[in-house]
């Protein structure tokens, strides 16, 4: 049939009588159409736009710079589309984010507990154990310390300043890298810094490489608790944690009963030592160290053959690993409850995808290796601070300010009071000591043979005259404006001992201890010294009196109680009214240090301020770990551990600067600060019931 509008269109009959309409060439899409207009000549053209190209043509705003009204559309368009793509992104992580807590903790329930927490609780807790025996390790040796390498008064407690420095550092480092690194790979960088340096100090001779080596065993064993306690809280269901974790708290009691028994059974034998040649010493307060080791040694060892936190695998986008993790646990307690049959029915778990995981991926592809190591390391050294920054958000501000008060509250007066006990026993026992001082004034000694001890005497304006001191020992006794003239003096020794203003004639002095620090403002006049015992030497008697290792010992013990009745209601009650309860009940306990009038007083109500204050320690580290999310719970412990230490370190100066002047200023601020960090502690949230966000 003809068309009669020349549209090049035919048409074909079917079967059936239908038709299909075809044209020639088809529309731009491809598909037939029918035209009502007629085809335009090829050389029409508007004569508005005749000899103008459209490609020469321009935006008359281009010379002046201003964007085209298109592309300011196409530029707005790309924007929504990328907010409300990372807007679904958002949605999308915020939900599995909150999916993961509950599915979390439906597996763990699921797992159950039994033999593989338990393993877990004795390892961790041997780590636990090795940080309270380096917090014990300091005060013990000390003063055998400070005295074997004769280190000025300038320079004593130096020792113990630094370690504390040092595990404050350690904490707030090991603590952020756990939440990047991992909590098993941290927790054995921190044994194994703790072991070697540990090791190194027991034979290094000179005080600046001792005080090094013992800083740097600090900075490892101090990672330790913030790392143990948020391992071991990922592996233990909503009404299993505050219990558990409770009796975690018990093995630091562990580790200063191990410290306090060992440094009482081997200091004060000075005969267990050894010596190679004259330059290399082996003292038994460095065998005490090399002793001490052993928790830290038993705990490595364990951590080796345990997994990796599931929790922390999940957060890390690491499936795989964290669901045979999993299934391990499961498998583990299910077996040993006579249930091998049980199977673990988890097939998918949430894993939320980080831009930071992917940051490292990408960088780790190219580059050299000390690149790909640089950019990595660099990447989670941002992480880590970007991690710390977190914690100033609105939703953790006000809960990580009352926290912070809390613990620099009960860390400020537990400390501070764990320095003052033994230094009010010390001080009490030197009155003692000095009340029985005997004084001799203007005496005349001339040629009479000292063949017995001098013992706590004071000597003033005394002649001495051809007098012969052999094979004795003068202990706590001073020489004030005296004359010594062709005296001997033989293979003596002495502790505590000084000639002040005296005038040394003619005078032989073979064998002895007595070199230049004994003789102050003295004048000499043909004095010898022949044989000398230059250095400084232990009296074990005096620097190692065994009440302090008893008053340790039973410091310890004495926290038993507490541990027990905290562990067994922390779910029942809740970690608020321990924490409060506790904190508030020990500032009354403190204003029975006023009846201390006697060593036993002392260590009475020592043991009854520990019994009662260590019921909100393991309040106040159970809630810490509850209310941070796992990527940030590492940090914050840290962070909160560090403050600790901090405050350890402020309370040692202030409440021993009172000792022998006045007991009521250290209990005062034992009681403000208790009080005080009690009543802080009754605002913050209780998470009893809280599933581990």
């Amino acid at each position: 049939m003809e068309d009669p509008y020349q549209n090049n269109v035919s048409q074909q009959m079917t079967t059936g009588g239908d038709y299909t309409y075809t044209q020639d060439g088809g529309g731009q899409d491809g598909y037939p159409y029918q035209t009502d207009y007629p085809p335009q000549e090829e050389d029409a053209a508007s004569d508005v736009t005749e000899g103008a190209d459209e490609d020469d043509q321009m935006y008359e705003g281009e010379y002046q710079g201003i964007p085209h009204p298109d592309e300011i559309k196409e530029a707005r368009r790309a924007a929504r589309r990328e907010a409300k793509r990372k807007a679904r992104l958002a949605a999308q992580q915020e939900e599995e984010e909150d999916n993961l807590p509950e599915q979390y903790e439906t597996i763990m329930e699921d797992c159950g507990h039994g033999r593989f927490q338990w393993m877990l609780f004795f390892v961790l807790g041997l780590a636990l154990m090795a940080d309270g025996v380096d917090g014990f390790v300091v005060g013990f040796v000390l003063p055998s310390a400070e005295k074997d390498m004769c280190i000025s008064n300038a320079n004593k407690g130096l020792l113990g300043l630094l370690v504390y420095v040092a595990m404050m550092v350690g904490a707030l480092v090991w603590g952020g890298l756990c939440d990047k690194m991992g909590r098993r790979k941290c927790l054995i960088y921190v044994l194994t810094i703790d072991l070697v340096f540990s090791f190194l100090s027991c034979f290094v001779q000179g005080y600046g490489f001792f005080l090094f080596f013992r800083f740097c065993s600090g900075f490892g064993i101090g990672g330790s608790i913030p790392i143990v306690y948020t391992y071991f809280t990922e592996f233990l269901q909503m009404d299993k944690r505050g219990e558990h974790l409770s009796w975690l708290c018990m093995f630091w009691m562990f580790g200063g009963l191990y410290a306090s028994f060992t440094a009482w059974g081997i200091i004060p034998h000075y005969g267990w030592g050894f010596a190679i040649g004259t330059e290399f010493q082996m003292q038994s307060w460095r065998l005490f160290i090399l002793v001490c080791l052993f928790p830290a040694l038993a705990a490595l060892i364990g951590v080796v053959f345990l997994p990796e936190s599931p929790r922390f695998l999940l957060e890390n986008a690491r499936h795989d690993e964290a669901w045979m993790v999993l299934r391990q646990v499961h498998d583990t307690n299910w077996k040993a409850k006579g249930e091998p049959e049980r199977v673990f029915t988890v097939t998918n778990i949430k894993t939320p995808q980080t831009q930071e995981d992917e940051f490292i991926e990408i960088q780790s592809e190219t580059g050299t290796a000390f690149q790909r190591w640089t950019i990595r390391h660099v990447t989670m050294l941002q992480q880590v601070m970007a991690n710390v920054m977190s914690l100033a958000a609105p939703e953790f501000r006000l809960q990580g300010l009352l926290l912070v008060v809390v613990w620099f509250c009960l860390a400020f007066s537990y400390h501070g009071l764990g320095v003052w006990f033994p230094d009010m026993i010390k001080y009490m026992q030197y009155e003692e000591y000095e009340s029985k001082v005997r004084v001799f004034h203007r005496e005349r000694v001339e040629r009479f043979h000292f063949n017995f001890s001098l013992v706590n005497q004071i000597h003033r304006e005394g002649e001495y005259i051809s007098d012969k001191f052999a094979n004795i020992e003068i202990k706590s006794v001073k020489f004030e404006n005296s004359l010594f003239e062709n005296c001997y003096f033989e293979d003596v020794k002495s502790t505590n001992t000084f000639f002040e203003n005296c005038t040394i004639k003619n005078t032989v002095f073979y064998n002895t201890d007595l070199w230049q620090e004994k003789f102050i403002n003295c004048r000499m006049e043909n004095a010898t010294f022949l044989h000398p015992k230059k250095g400084c030497h232990l009296n074990f008697q005096e620097e190692n009196d065994i009440v302090i290792y008893m008053v340790s010992f039973l410091g310890s013990l004495a926290v038993l109680p507490g541990n027990i009745i905290s562990a067994l209601f922390m779910d029942k009650i809740g970690r608020i009214r321990i924490i409060g309860g506790s904190m508030l009940a020990s500032s009354a306990c403190t204003f029975l240090l006023l009846l201390s009038f006697s060593q036993g007083a002392v260590i009475c109500w020592q043991c009854l301020f520990y019994a009662v204050s260590v019921a909100a320690w393991n309040g106040l580290e159970v809630i810490s770990v509850e209310l941070y999310p796992s990527a940030k719970r590492g940090t914050a412990f840290g962070i909160l551990n560090g403050l600790c230490k901090f405050a350890a370190i402020i309370a040692s100066f202030i409440f021993a600067a009172f000792i022998g002047i006045t007991k009521i200023i250290p209990i005062f601020l034992a009681f403000a600060a208790l009080v005080c960090g009690g009543m802080v502690a009754l605002k913050l949230p209780e998470t009893r019931e809280k599933i581990l966000s």
